[in-house]
């Protein structure tokens, strides 16, 4: 493939093509000018290359060529919208026949020579042809320039952010533009046509000859008004300012500029917003929380409603501020604020009284339900995030504080409530406290059973052991999963049943997921060199761990940060999960897919979970519940059910574990029955991880 040098002086392209090289040159000597630009090639495929490099005005085609001939290159420009317009001139040697040539021209040439060719014929041939697509692409210029002066003028006109009107000499309107039709909430059609007194309120003008719109207009002068009111197509008011220039003479118009000026009206409202309202969070700040609290405490008419008062507290943002700066805690705090909104109802009041401390005025039906909404406040708040690549722990203290109880106004509210915060920060922080000192004392023994859940999560007591899933065709290893068991200091064992409720209720899971999570992918990065890399690391999620909005990101650092293949962990979620909201489940089983992390539904067969969830969810494996299990295989109804799962998951390519298997006869029917997997006693017992090594290597011997 050869090229003269390309000339930036907007001089006209030719593409000859032909096979043989001694042709090339002679083309390439006999087109030569300095306003033309020979490019040759070599072959159909180099003219198609070059054909999408250079915006070439003719190409010069020889017919026979191998591989791909001269007609089929012709075809290919025709079907391309860059090259469907350049002219095509066939040179022949060979392809002489009428039927050549007849093809020649349905491939969309527009003439067919035949070799050797006549120069002073060809010369002038591709002159004219190279004019005439100087002339086509000038045309298409100024097309473009015609359409994009019209595409920018109608711009400003839709774009312009004042109402325009064209209103003709009879005081009919032409045109109007989308700001016009918003102000006057008409669509644009609705305006057209129709006289423009009558969306005219002030002044009050009886007929259009008499308005002094039309007097300027005659004396071809500017009238202006500032204090118009306007008519909206629902009847509406609107305050504006006109402003009516005549147009040229021949179009026997003038346009209406206007200004809507409600929002002078709106300044002081502004103003007044922002004296109530926080700067950095968009809440009330302390002036509007209390002009908005203290109108509810004066209603009479509050009914049977108890309000209750609750101060806030972060626990952690002093580091925050000091490691990170200033403005990563503004940032955390428009964060914290905006969870403490999705957590509130909309008619609940919420403040920031200034620095990390926030306040809420909640109406319940009683006192005590102010508990579960602090717990669900420090949920929210306390989790891990990342600020600026760094993983920061915050947390927040609450005080409740109930009226008229622990105060008669205000203040005295803000006063116990207060006291009542620092209580909780003395407890522990991460805490919420009532003034109400009975109210403290009835949840006394569940706060210091948190304390001791707290400390173990502080002592880092808990440990992660392993239990195998093995295949019941030929015993080998498919996975395991990781179960976290206490080891309290003076107590010993501390059973899972009885810890992992109250890590629940006391909202306190949160804490030891990404540790869980953490230690799982470790250790199965440790075992990358002594398990099969199809081993599969199982971790069950509570409905809280299922629900953290930060789940998906989690599981992606563990496989980051662990040099992890997304298959080798596995999520197990159960039914709950799935029932209490469907919608925002299926949110979350999207974000843990696009991770790439296995998914598998725990403890089915005994819940309300629909068997259509395995068909819409998608999920990787299904886990029988041992409940189920632990009767087969005697009991015949729930034989055919498990059965039915199977043999449903087959078709859905799901694997299924059955869980808590004890006994050889389980087995043996679960076998029997095409169920894959195992987990449970008869299996084997949970292993601390270097257990599962022996265990595994002791099978295999």
């Amino acid at each position: 493939m050869e090229c003269a040098p390309h000339h930036g002086d907007g001089g006209s392209v030719l593409l000859v093509v032909d096979d043989y090289p001694e042709n090339l040159i002679s083309m390439r000597a006999l087109l030569q000018r300095d306003d033309w630009q020979v490019v040759t090639a070599g072959s159909g495929l180099e003219a198609l290359e070059l054909l999408l490099v250079y915006d070439v005005d003719l190409v010069l085609l020889d017919v026979k060529m191998p591989g791909m001939d001269g007609f089929e290159v012709a075809r290919l420009m025709r079907g391309s919208q860059r090259t469907c317009m350049t002219p095509i001139i066939f040179l022949s040697a060979n392809a002489q026949s009428p039927a050549a040539v007849l093809e020649g021209y349905a491939s969309g040439a527009i003439d067919y020579l035949f070799k050797p060719f006549d120069p002073h014929i060809l010369k002038p041939k591709v002159q004219v042809l190279l004019e005439q697509q100087r002339n086509r692409r000038a045309l298409q210029r100024l097309s473009h320039d015609l359409e994009s002066a019209r595409a920018f003028n109608a711009s400003v006109l839709d774009n312009a952010a004042e109402g325009i009107l064209v209103v003709s000499e009879a005081g009919v309107i032409e045109y109007a533009n989308p700001a016009i039709s918003r102000l006057l909430n008409a669509k644009i059609d609705e305006l057209q046509g129709q006289e423009f007194l009558g969306f005219l309120q002030k002044p009050h003008v009886p007929a259009w000859p008499d308005s002094q719109m039309y007097a300027a207009y005659r004396l071809h002068e500017t009238w202006r008004l500032h204090d118009a009111l306007l008519r909206t197509g629902r009847g509406q008011q609107v305050p504006v300012a006109l402003s009516c220039a005549p147009l040229p003479a021949e179009q026997r118009a003038m346009v209406v500029t206007v200004l809507d000026m409600s929002e002078v009206r709106h300044l002081h409202q502004q103003l007044e917003f922002q004296a109530v309202t926080d700067p950095l969070t968009g809440l009330l700040n302390r002036r509007g929380f209390h002009q908005a609290v203290e109108s509810i405490l004066l209603r009479s008419e509050r009914g049977d409603q108890s309000l209750v008062l609750l101060y806030l507290d972060l626990d952690g943002f002093k580091r925050v501020n000091d490691s990170l700066g200033h403005d990563a805690g503004d940032r955390v705090l428009r964060w914290v604020s905006e969870q403490l909104q999705s957590c509130l109802r909309s008619y609940d009041i919420l403040g920031r009284m200034g620095g990390d401390e926030f306040t809420a005025l909640l109406e319940l039906e009683f006192p005590e339900q102010a508990a579960k909404i602090s717990e669900e406040l420090i949920e929210r708040v306390s989790i891990c995030q990342q600020v600026d690549g760094l993983d920061v722990m915050l947390g927040v203290s609450i005080g409740i504080a109930t009226f008229p109880d622990c105060g008669s106004d205000l203040n005295g509210l803000l006063r116990a409530a207060d006291i009542a915060m620092y209580e909780a920060k003395r407890a522990g922080r991460q805490q919420y406290r009532y003034y109400d000192q009975e109210m403290n004392g009835r949840a006394r023994s569940r706060l210091m059973l948190e304390d001791s859940v707290r400390t173990a999560i502080d002592n880092k007591d808990f440990t992660l052991v392993y239990q195998p899933q093995v295949s019941l065709a030929d015993g080998r290893l498919r996975g395991v999963e990781a179960l976290l068991r206490w080891q309290h200091p003076s107590v010993g064992d501390v059973p899972p049943g009885l810890f992992l409720p109250l890590l629940e209720e006391a909202r306190l899971i949160s804490q030891l997921s990404a540790w869980i999570y953490q230690q799982a992918g470790a250790q199965r990065q440790a075992w990358q060199t002594t398990f099969d890399e199809e081993l599969v690391l199982s971790v069950s999620l509570s409905s809280s761990q299922f629900n953290m909005p930060n789940l998906a990101n989690q599981m992606q650092q563990v496989i980051e940060r662990h040099g992890l293949q997304a298959r080798q962990l596995e999520v197990a979620i159960g039914e709950d999960c799935l029932m209490n909201n469907l919608e925002e489940a299926t949110k979350q089983l999207k974000l843990l897919r696009h991770v790439g992390v296995r998914i598998a539904l725990d403890d089915f067969g005994c819940g309300p979970c629909s068997l259509a969830h395995l068909r819409d969810l998608a999920f990787d494996t299904l886990k029988l519940d041992p409940q189920l299990v632990a009767r087969l295989p005697g009991s015949v109804r729930d034989a055919a059910m498990a059965r039915s799962i199977i043999e449903l998951c087959g078709h859905f390519e799901v694997l299924v574990v059955a869980e808590g298997v004890e006994t050889p006869e389980q087995a043996q029917w679960l076998k029997a029955n095409g169920c894959a997997f195992i987990q449970g006693p008869w299996a084997a017992q949970p292993l601390m991880a270097e257990d599962v090594v022996h265990w595994s290597r002791a099978r295999v011997r």
